[in-house]
C-alpha cells in the first residue's frame, strides 16, 4: 500500500515538474518612466492582474527613466549578457536594436489565427515604425501624436471663437498675434504660442516638414531629406514666428516646462503630444481645447511613442511567456484604459468601440482627437544610427532658433552630416 501510495506520489510530482519549471519564468521589463508617479501604480498594477490569470509567469516591472536613459540601459544590460525580456523603447530605436542584435522579430511567435488577427489590428500609421523588411520588430503601445492645446478663455478674450482652432498656418499666425499681450513697456507677458525645440526638437519639427509636404527620410532608415525645399519651408515658418511674427519665445523652449506655462497662462497655443492630455486634463484650471494641428501644404504629425521589443538574449520559455503579456497587456479592453489613464493613443481600433472608451469619449471628445488625425500622421524620423542621425538635425534646429544660422544652411549642414553616418548602410 505505501509503495503504490510513493509510485503515486512520484508520477503526481513527476507530472507537476513542467509546471514548476514554468513557475520559475521571470520577465525583467524594461519601462521608460522615473521610479514612482502614477504610470508606475498603472503598470504595477498590470504586472500583478497578469500574474493573477498566469501563475507560471513573474513579470518584474524594471523603471528606467527617460526613453534615452532606457535605450542606454537596455544596450548595456545587452552587452554585459543581462539583458531585460521585454521593454518599452521608443518606434525610432527599432533600426538601432536590429543593428546591435539585441531583438527578435515577433513573426516566429505569431502561429494562429487569432495571433495573425492580433497583429493585423493595430493601426497601419503605428506599424511604419514597427515593422521592417516584412518583419515586426516593435508592437505599439505607448503611442502618440503632436495636437494643439489652446486656452478657451484667452481665446474669448482676444475675439477669437473657443471652438474653432486655427486651421492653417495663416490662420495659426494670426491667432497667435491676437493671443500675444505685451505690458506697457512692450515685455511679452503672454505669448502666442510655443513649440518646444528641447527634448524631442526634431519630432515637433517633423509635423512642420510633414505639413510643408514631404517626411524627412525614406521608408528603409538609410536616407534622409533634411535639405529638401519643403524641409526647409517648415523651419523658415517656424523660425518667422520668434523672429518676423513675435509670437513665439525666442530661443530653446523647453519641453518639459511648456505644459507648466500652458498651465499659468504664460502662453495660449502650445504642441506637445497627445500623452500629455490626461496631466492638461488634471492641471489646466480653465477650459482647454485640443485640436489637429494646422496644415501647411498639408495636415500631418509624426507619430510617437513607445513599442514592445523582444530581447535576443532570453530563453524561448521566456519569450513565449513575454508574448503572452504583450497580447494580454494591448487587448482592446486594455488598451483603451491605458488611453483613457495616460492620454496616450489606444493604438488598436476596436479599443475606440469597447463601451469604457465610448463613454469616455462622450464626456471628453478632446481624447478623440489623435486617433482621428491618425489618416494624416506619417513615420517618425527612425534611420540606421538613429541617435546621431537625429542629434544632426536637433542640432540644426537650434542654430536656425537661436539665429546662429540660417533656415537653409542649418539644414544643408545637418543633411551633410546625416548622409556621411548613414553612408555604410546604403548599399
Amino acid at each position: 500500500m505505501m509503495r503504490r501510495f510513493r509510485h503515486w506520489a512520484l508520477a503526481v510530482l513527476a507530472a507537476l515538474v513542467p509546471s514548476l519549471a514554468y513557475a520559475q519564468v521571470e520577465v525583467p521589463f524594461f519601462f521608460p518612466v522615473a521610479v514612482g508617479g502614477p504610470v508606475t501604480k498603472i503598470i504595477d498594477g498590470m504586472a500583478a492582474d497578469f500574474e493573477k490569470e498566469n501563475p507560471g509567469i513573474k513579470v518584474k516591472p524594471i523603471y528606467t527613466g527617460t526613453y534615452q536613459d532606457s535605450i542606454t540601459k537596455a544596450l548595456t544590460a545587452v552587452k554585459s549578457g543581462e539583458p531585460p525580456v521585454t521593454s518599452i523603447l521608443l518606434s525610432t530605436d527599432m533600426y538601432t536594436l536590429i543593428d546591435e542584435d539585441a531583438v527578435v522579430p515577433f513573426d516566429d511567435l505569431v502561429k494562429t489565427d487569432d495571433d495573425r488577427a492580433w497583429l493585423k489590428s493595430f493601426y497601419p500609421a503605428f506599424m511604419e515604425n514597427s515593422q521592417t523588411g516584412g518583419k515586426t520588430w516593435g508592437i505599439p503601445f505607448q503611442r502618440s501624436t503632436i495636437v494643439l492645446y489652446y486656452n478657451k478663455e484667452l481665446f474669448r478674450e482676444a475675439g477669437l471663437d473657443p471652438n474653432r482652432p486655427p486651421q492653417t498656418w495663416k490662420e495659426q499666425v494670426e491667432y497667435a498675434q491676437k493671443l500675444t499681450k505685451r505690458d506697457a513697456s512692450g515685455k511679452v507677458t503672454q505669448w502666442g504660442m510655443q513649440i518646444p525645440s528641447s527634448g524631442f526638437p526634431y519630432w515637433l519639427f517633423q509635423a512642420l516638414a510633414i505639413q510643408a509636404g514631404t517626411n524627412l527620410m525614406n521608408a528603409t532608415g538609410t536616407q534622409t531629406y533634411y535639405d529638401r525645399p519643403e524641409v526647409i519651408e517648415g523651419l523658415q515658418y517656424w523660425v518667422d514666428l520668434v523672429r518676423k511674427h513675435k509670437v513665439h519665445p525666442e530661443g530653446i523652449v523647453e519641453w518639459g516646462t511648456t505644459p507648466k506655462d500652458f498651465f499659468e497662462k504664460k502662453v495660449a497655443m502650445m504642441w506637445t503630444t497627445t500623452g500629455n492630455l490626461t496631466n492638461v486634463r488634471n492641471n489646466a484650471k480653465f477650459d482647454f481645447g485640443v485640436a489637429m494641428l494646422p496644415a501647411g501644404k498639408q495636415r500631418g504629425s509624426p507619430t510617437g511613442g513607445g513599442n514592445f521589443y523582444l530581447f535576443k538574449k532570453s530563453t524561448p520559455a521566456q519569450r513565449e511567456a513575454a508574448f503572452k503579456f504583450i497580447k494580454w497587456a494591448t487587448t482592446p479592453a486594455r488598451a483603451a484604459q491605458w488611453g483613457i489613464d495616460t492620454g496616450y493613443v489606444a493604438v488598436r481600433a476596436d479599443a475606440w468601440d469597447t463601451p469604457a472608451m465610448k463613454q469616455y469619449v462622450a464626456g471628453f471628445p478632446a481624447a478623440a482627437v489623435a486617433r482621428d488625425q491618425l489618416p494624416y500622421a506619417k513615420a517618425e524620423l527612425s534611420t540606421h544610427d538613429n541617435q546621431r542621425v537625429t542629434k544632426a538635425l536637433n542640432d540644426g534646429l537650434q542654430a536656425a532658433l537661436t539665429g546662429t544660422k540660417t533656415p537653409e544652411a542649418a539644414m544643408k549642414d545637418a543633411q551633410r552630416e546625416a548622409e556621411r553616418l548613414l553612408r555604410s548602410f546604403q548599399r
